[in-house]
C-alpha cells in the first residue's frame, strides 16, 4: 500500500514538474527577434496577411517579428527554410499553395506533414477572376467568347505553377472549353504589375492581391470564385452566377513552425496569433483585403490541413494538373 502511495506521489510530482517546466518554457519564449517567412514576393496576398499579423504579434510577444520574403517554388522555398530551421524563432506564413497543393505536384526537400506543425490558422481569401482594362470584355461570358475566337492567344498570370491561381484557371479552362497560355510568376505582386501593364491579360488572383486595384479602377473583376459574393466587391457576381458553376477556389493562410518546436512554445504562438486576430484593427485590415477571418484551435487546424491535402489531391488527379 505504501509503495503504491509513494509511486502515486512520485508520479504526481513528476507531472507537476513537467507542467512547471512547460510553463517556464512558454513564459521564457521568445528570447530574441522572430522571423516570419513568406513564400512570395512583397505586394501579394500572402505578404499582406503576414504583415497584418506580424505588426501586432511583435508587441504582444515582446520581440520584433521580421517578415522575410523568400519567393520561389510555389511558396515552398520559405516552407523548406522553416522546416529545416532549428533556432526556435523561425515560422512561416503558410498558404494552401505550399501546404495542400505543392506536395502533390512537386518533389519537396522536406516532408510537409512530418517536418512542419500547423500552429495557428489565420483565414481564407477567395480567388477572383480579373482582366486587364484593355481587354474588350465586361462579363465572364464575354471572356469565354473571346477565348473561343482566339484559342491559345491570350495569357493568364499566376503566382507560380501549382498555385491556387493556376489550378483555378485550369478548372475554368476545362469547364468553359477554352484555352489560355499560363505565365507563372514568383508571387502575386509581380504578376499584378504585368497584368495592369498589359503583358498578360487574365488572372484568377486572390482577393487580397486584386481588391485595391479593382477599387482604384486599374483592373476589372468579372467573377468571385466563392459560394457567395465578397462584401468588398458586392457588385461582382460569383462564378456560378456568371454561368460557370462548380468552380470555387480560395487561398487559406496559417502560421507553421518546425515540428520539433516544443508544444508549450507552439501553444503560446497559437494563443498570441488568435489574440491578434481578435483585435478590431487587425480584423478590419484583413477584411479590407477580402479575407474571411476564422480562428481555429490547433487541433482543428491540423485536421483542416489534412482534409485540404486530400481535397487538392483529388482535384489535381481528376483534372490531370501537372507542373512542367
Amino acid at each position: 500500500m505504501k509503495n503504491r502511495l509513494w509511486a502515486a506521489l512520485a508520479a504526481g510530482t513528476l507531472c507537476i514538474a513537467a507542467q512547471g517546466a512547460a510553463w517556464a518554457q512558454q513564459a521564457a519564449w521568445p528570447t530574441k527577434p522572430l522571423r516570419l517567412l513568406v513564400g512570395s514576393a512583397p505586394g501579394g496576398g500572402t505578404d499582406a496577411m503576414a504583415r497584418a499579423v506580424a505588426d501586432k504579434l511583435g508587441p504582444l510577444l515582446g520581440q520584433t517579428v521580421v517578415v522575410e520574403n523568400k519567393p520561389g517554388a510555389s511558396n515552398t522555398l520559405a516552407a523548406d527554410l522553416a522546416a529545416k530551421s532549428s533556432d526556435g524563432h523561425t515560422m512561416v506564413m503558410g498558404v494552401s499553395t505550399a501546404h495542400a497543393i505543392a506536395p502533390h505536384l512537386l518533389k519537396l526537400g522536406y516532408d510537409n506533414d512530418r517536418d512542419l506543425a500547423p500552429v495557428a490558422f489565420v483565414g481564407a481569401v477567395p480567388n477572383i477572376l480579373v482582366v486587364n482594362n484593355d481587354l474588350p470584355v465586361k462579363t465572364v461570358q464575354d471572356l469565354i467568347a473571346l477565348l473561343k475566337r482566339k484559342p491559345g492567344e491570350l495569357n493568364f498570370a499566376s503566382s507560380g505553377a501549382g498555385s491556387t491561381q493556376h489550378i483555378a484557371a485550369e478548372l475554368f479552362k476545362d469547364a468553359a472549353g477554352v484555352s489560355m497560355a499560363h505565365v507563372p510568376y514568383r508571387g502575386s505582386g509581380p504578376a499584378m504589375v504585368d497584368l495592369m501593364g498589359g503583358q498578360v491579360q487574365i488572372a484568377f488572383e486572390t482577393a487580397s492581391s486584386v481588391i485595391p486595384h479593382v477599387k482604384s479602377g486599374k483592373l476589372r473583376a468579372l467573377a468571385v470564385l466563392s459560394a457567395r459574393r465578397n462584401p468588398q466587391l458586392p457588385d461582382v457576381p460569383t462564378m456560378a452566377e456568371a454561368g460557370v458553376p462548380g468552380i470555387e477556389m480560395s487561398a487559406w493562410y496559417g502560421v507553421y513552425m518546425p515540428a520539433a518546436t516544443p508544444p508549450a512554445v507552439q501553444q503560446r504562438l497559437h494563443d498570441s496569433v488568435n489574440q491578434v486576430l481578435a483585435m478590431p484593427e487587425t480584423r478590419k485590415r484583413l477584411e479590407a483585403i477580402g479575407a474571411e477571418v476564422t480562428p481555429m484551435s490547433q487541433a482543428q487546424f491540423a485536421q483542416f490541413h489534412q482534409a485540404e491535402n486530400a481535397r487538392y489531391a483529388a482535384i489535381i488527379k481528376k483534372n490531370h494538373i501537372s507542373v512542367e
